[in-house]
C-alpha cells in the first residue's frame, strides 16, 4: 500500500484524546496496513512531569506506551479499520514493554508503530527513539468496538 498524505491527517479528528492525555503532536508518515511514524515533543509544562519526578522530570513509561497506542489508532484509521465517529479503540493487552533510557523534557520522541495484525483485534509493535537512542519498545493488542448508545470511550 502507498503512503498516506500526512497533511490530510487531522489527529484530533481521529483520536478522542485531548490535552493533557493526547500524546501525539504530529504524524510524519503512514503506510496503511503497515506502519506509522509520529512525534511528541516532551514539554517542561507537561502536567505529569510536575510529580514524576520533582527536580528530575521523566516521562513515565506508561505514557510512552500510550503514545504508541495512540499512533496505532492513527494507523488503524488510515488503514480503513477505525472510524472515530462510530468506534472506540481500547487496549486489551501489553505483551511486552521495555524502558531503556529516560525520556526527558526538551526531547522530541519519534514514535514508530508497525502492524503485526490489523483488524477488529490488532497487534502492534512500537518503538520510541530520540535520535539513535532507543528509549522504549512494546508489543501490544487493541480492540475496535462500536460506540455504545449514549456513550463514548470508557
Amino acid at each position: 500500500m502507498s503512503a498516506v498524505d500526512v497533511k490530510d491527517l487531522q489527529i484530533q479528528k481521529i483520536l478522542p484524546h485531548r490535552y493533557p492525555f493526547l500524546f501525539i503532536d504530529r504524524v510524519v508518515e503512514v503506510v496503511p496496513g503497515e506502519r506509522v511514524v509520529a512525534e511528541k515533543l516532551i514539554s517542561f509544562n507537561e502536567p505529569i512531569l510536575q510529580g514524576h519526578f520533582p527536580g528530575y522530570p521523566v516521562l513515565p513509561g506508561v505514557v510512552q506506551v500510550e503514545a504508541m497506542a495512540q499512533a496505532a489508532v492513527v494507523l488503524a484509521s488510515a488503514s480503513g479499520h477505525f472510524d472515530a465517529a462510530i468506534h472506540n479503540c481500547l487496549f486489551i493487552g501489553i505483551q511486552e514493554a521495555k524502558f531503556r533510557a529516560p525520556a526527558v523534557p526538551g526531547e522530541v520522541l519519534r514514535i514508530e508503530v508497525k502492524a503485526l495484525r490489523i483488524g477488529r483485534v490488532g497487534k502492534f509493535s512500537g518503538e520510541i527513539r530520540v535520535g539513535d537512542v532507543l528509549k522504549s519498545s512494546a508489543t501490544f493488542t487493541a480492540i475496535i468496538e462500536p460506540k455504545t448508545k449514549g456513550g463514548d470511550a470508557a
